[in-house]
């Protein structure tokens, strides 16, 4: 029986769950008496209990099955809900979360141990500290020598001697149980994760062939305790009793020493039988099972009717391509016809994929609640989030690079910007602070702003900290415009914070917010008033895949320049361009525009002067600039693809596309000009 097989369905299903959970438990923190978060909240423990104990992973089956006592009985009213009890849910959660992220790494649960965290969920259910029960059944082994035979005694004997336990366990199945052999692999899979079974009763091969009642025995070697492995078995679904009885040894007369070690929490035997397979006193062999490393990869949930469209375009494809094949049956006159249908069904087509590619961004927005909640507590501030727009779409690879810059910018805002009550209300504020974060389409880009009523960047303070850093000499400062002093905020290493904390301070975050925006050919923007707030606007693409873009000619080469990134195209006559400081500018509709000389940016040398000059007037955020090009050949749809790892981080350029007559055309990356 393969259980990877259902991993990745799990994964999927038990990160919603998970989200749920945060949800509710951010809610029931402000309406602690809302019996329905309680027991929404309960029925996610109870499911997730359910589907990790058939998977076998027991970690999270206990944690969830200890959630289940404590949130019954605040459903039974035997508990009332406090910001102990919330705050202690919130770990389990994290708990939850962090064996989950091993699951997709790895494939197990990992190393981290919740037994403390289950320490203070009985702790707090029963009033009072939980210590341990060390009043353990034993069982001596001159008892059971019957069942085993001289080797099993003898590893009995040495894992005694390295410290060791050995347990003797008596497992019943509910007489409800249909597949008792598959109940039974899954007992064997979960103790085989830290413990090595050393005999069965009956043996594995008549457990397989399920020839046994109710019950099965086993003996196991392991450094777990006995509380440990019952929970662990008792997770599993259709497991009525288990009896666990340590096994002693009073005296032993054997003729050989067989040794034994712990090795990551796993018992192994070593130099007699140094492969993964286990001897029983029978001489049959239990296998290891060892769960295969199952990195998960990238998936997208489908609306299905999205698949269906999808499906009726290929159809269509499918039929022209046909016709096309049939040279014969097509006549001239319809060829363009032909030509012009399969057009108009591979636009279609491309919207389709792109749609199936399109994911809402709230797989995005959903972190920041929690994150919000737990960092205003600790910087004692009181603060309310207030999101819309979650229901806004954008490319899948855009959902995974756009999180790390949100979360810094937030971070920003709950430290620098928002003050503390006290602060607050001397200025005549509410206590608590307001961070809206929204999202918006706008043409073939998705706008998101962050917006917070605190106090606003202070633009002396960043001047003074940039000559400080000897960014800037005193004079420059002075004469700084508003907008290149925001734009210091951006630089490496650069910080206003007076003193380094958790949070920030350490000259680690904005340069990363830009960097990482311009790698998805995006822009962000600063709009701040003083004692009144900022707001970060970013601005994405739609997608990172298929684009409109201008091509261009200057010589012989070839150049796309995002559609996106363009505002208009003008001639300009070669007498119009002035230098002032040693920089190109024409005056264009009352305003100085820069110019940039491709050829020159992209080391090609220059065309002959002609007296008029085609100008593509590109802007990034509010700036604008002049690109000069020898010639225009017009709008393309392209598909990007990447330089590759040996060409990555060439200045100016996206990536490239193959144009239809197989030629290659290199993509600007604007951003990079300005």
């Amino acid at each position: 029986m393969d259980m990877n097989q259902y991993l990745d369905m799990f994964i999927e299903e038990s990160r919603e769950h998970l989200q749920f959970m945060n949800e509710h438990l951010l809610d029931l923190e402000k309406n602690p008496d809302d019996r329905n978060l309680i027991n929404e909240i309960f029925r996610i423990a109870h499911t997730l209990k359910g589907m990790s104990g058939t998977m076998g992973f027991s970690k999270i089956a206990n944690l969830t099955h200890e959630m289940e006592n404590i949130l019954d009985a605040v459903r039974s009213s035997k508990m009332d809900v406090c910001s102990e009890l919330v705050d202690l849910l919130f770990s389990c959660f994290d708990m939850l979360e962090g064996y989950l992220n091993n699951i997709i790494n790895t494939g197990s649960e990992g190393e981290q141990d919740s037994t403390e965290l289950i320490r203070q969920l009985n702790s707090k259910l029963n009033g009072r500290e939980v210590a341990a029960n060390n009043n353990h059944p034993v069982e001596n082994i001159n008892s059971m020598n019957n069942d085993f035979d001289q080797y099993v005694l003898s590893t009995i004997k040495n894992a005694k001697s390295k410290g060791l336990n050995v347990y003797n366990l008596i497992i019943r199945l509910s007489k409800s149980c249909l597949l008792k052999s598959a109940r039974a692999f899954i007992v064997f899979n979960t103790l085989e994760s830290y413990a090595d079974i050393i005999h069965s009763s009956p043996s594995t091969e008549d457990i397989e062939d399920e020839k046994f009642d109710q019950e099965f025995s086993l003996t196991l070697i392991t450094d777990k305790s006995m509380e440990e492995i019952k929970n662990d078995i008792l997770m599993i679904s259709e497991i009525e009793n288990v009896e666990i009885r340590e096994v002693l040894v009073e005296s032993i007369n054997t003729s050989e020493d067989i040794p034994i070690h712990i090795d990551n929490n796993k018992t192994k035997k070593n130099d007699e039988d140094n492969n993964s397979n286990t001897a029983l006193s029978n001489g049959s062999v239990i296998h290891e099972k060892k769960r295969t490393t199952n990195i998960i990869g990238k998936t997208v949930r489908v609306d299905i009717d999205r698949l269906d469209n999808l499906m009726n375009l290929v159809s269509e494809l499918i039929i022209i391509k046909t016709r096309l094949e049939d040279g014969g049956a097509v006549e001239r006159d319809n060829m363009n016809e032909a030509i012009e249908y399969l057009e108009r069904i591979t636009t279609s087509l491309h919207d389709a994929v792109m749609k199936v590619r399109m994911v809402p961004i709230e797989r995005v927005f959903n972190r920041f609640p929690r994150m919000v909640r737990d960092l205003a507590k600790e910087l004692g501030k009181e603060i309310e989030l207030e999101m819309s727009g979650e229901e806004t779409e954008v490319d899948r690879t855009i959902i995974d690079e756009i999180g790390d810059p949100l979360i810094h910018l937030i971070r920003n805002s709950l430290d620098h910007g928002i003050e503390s009550p006290e602060i607050r209300k001397e200025r005549g504020k509410t206590a608590t602070g307001v961070i809206k974060l929204k999202a918006y389409p706008d043409g073939n880009n998705v706008v998101i702003e962050l917006e917070d009523d605190g106090a606003g960047i202070d633009i002396e303070k960043v001047k003074r900290k940039a000559v400080d850093k000897g960014l800037l000499t005193q004079s420059e400062a002075k004469e700084l415009p508003y907008d290149e002093a925001i734009d210091l905020l951006f630089s490496p290493g650069f910080s206003t914070a007076d003193t380094v904390s958790d949070v920030s301070g350490r000259g680690v975050g904005l340069d990363v917010v830009k960097s990482k925006i311009e790698s998805i050919n995006g822009i962000v923007e600063v709009e701040t008033s003083h004692n009144k707030g900022s707001k970060f606007s970013i601005r994405l693409p739609l997608t990172l895949a298929i684009i409109q873009a201008l091509l261009i000619n200057i010589r012989e080469e070839i150049y796309a320049i995002p559609l996106s990134s363009i505002r208009e195209i003008t001639p300009v006559e070669s007498k119009e361009i002035r230098k002032v400081q040693n920089q190109e500018v024409v005056l264009f509709r009352n305003k100085t525009l820069p110019i940039i000389r491709l050829n020159r940016v992209l080391g090609i040398n220059d065309s002959d002067d002609n007296e008029e000059i085609i100008m593509v007037v590109v802007r990034k955020g509010e700036k604008e600039a002049g690109l000069i090009v020898d010639k225009l050949i017009g709008q393309q749809e392209i598909v990007i693809k990447s330089l590759g790892k040996y060409l990555q981080g060439v200045p100016y350029l996206a990536g490239a596309t193959i144009l239809g007559n197989g030629q290659i055309s290199l993509i600007l990356d604007v951003n990079s000009l300005f």
